[in-house]
């Protein structure tokens, strides 16, 4: 379901009609041209999606004698569309209002050409109708790459963030993140807009990024690269040294690169949050310092087997 008014604003619409509908139901990121059905076909019709309407099926419709344009429209508007967006600024036929109206269809008005409008409306639709969740952690842009940070309440997620932000990077959203799956491999993570911009300190309190770093400190949304869980330091755990074996955690059935962290006094957790940053984009372009270093002690363990 898509609220009308989202959809209105979101996309620069005009409602043409009037409707006691607040919600939409569509569930598709596709749109469908009505060509074809207006010259009756109907075997298939994606009654599912939004309607579009371009100067192709206008200039058919206007062409229709106005008793055969009713007949033709009454059927095509019989079916349970969400809604008609006509595009090019194009004002629908009196009878598609009409008749909008008697079944309290929506219609809406775009002035943009029909493929622009296209674009920016299955743009949207992916955005929206995407699947979400909802995280505890902190999301920041560290050298293009977004780093997730989790971790118990009070480990020092905020504080490493602030380092970062202090350092050049940018805050997308703390303590709350919404993720969505933009795509198969991609996710997108914000902050819920009542607590955008703004961060908790523990012994401070809340402060704003925004306004005490100035606007290039924040960004509203950012996609997320690898996940780093911050846990406090335990002496009797193993963590790995070389970083030979690449973890991984799935968040809306994708698989997102990840790593643990242990925080102890004295570590500058900054400054190695850029390095795993810098690292993944490293091995993005495939070069992995620690199979390199393997490579190389399996060359002199072999030469030195060699010589013996």
């Amino acid at each position: 379901m898509i609220a009308i008014e989202d959809f209105q604003q979101k996309l620069n619409l005009e409602l043409l009609t009037e409707t006691a509908k607040t919600e939409m139901d569509i569930d598709v990121t596709d749109l469908n041209r009505p060509g074809m059905q207006f010259c009756g076909f109907y075997e298939y019709f994606a009654v599912e999606r939004p309607q579009v309407i371009g100067k192709v099926e206008m200039t058919y419709l206007e062409s229709l004698e106005p008793s055969v344009r009713e007949k033709v429209l009454d059927k095509y508007m019989s079916y349970p569309i969400p809604c008609i967006v006509t595009c090019w600024g194009m004002m629908p036929p009196k009878e598609m209002l009409r008749i909008a109206n008697a079944r309290d269809i929506p219609i809406f008005m775009s002035k943009l050409k029909t493929t622009k409008f296209s674009l920016q409306a299955i743009m949207y639709l992916n955005r929206v109708l995407a699947p979400h969740v909802t995280r505890h952690g902190v999301l920041v842009d560290v050298y293009g790459v977004g780093v997730l940070l989790t971790g118990e309440s009070g480990v020092g997620k905020s504080e490493a963030a602030l380092e970062l932000v202090k350092r050049g990077h940018q805050l997308a959203a703390d303590d709350v993140v919404d993720i969505c799956r933009v795509a198969d491999d991609r996710l997108i993570g914000e902050s819920p807009e009542m607590v955008r911009h703004f961060m908790e300190i523990r012994g401070i309190g809340v402060i704003d990024i925004r306004a005490m770093y100035g606007v290039g400190s924040v960004i509203l949304s950012k996609s997320i690269d690898m996940v780093i869980h911050m846990e406090k330091w335990d002496s009797k755990k193993e963590y790995d040294r070389l970083g030979l074996t690449e973890e991984t955690i799935s968040i809306l059935d994708v698989k997102v690169p990840y790593q643990i962290m242990p925080v102890r006094p004295g570590r500058n957790l900054a400054i190695i949050i850029e390095v795993a940053a810098r690292n993944l984009s490293l091995k993005r372009m495939g070069y992995s310092a620690a199979h390199e270093l393997d490579r190389r002690l399996n060359e002199m363990i072999a030469q030195n087997s060699g010589n013996h």
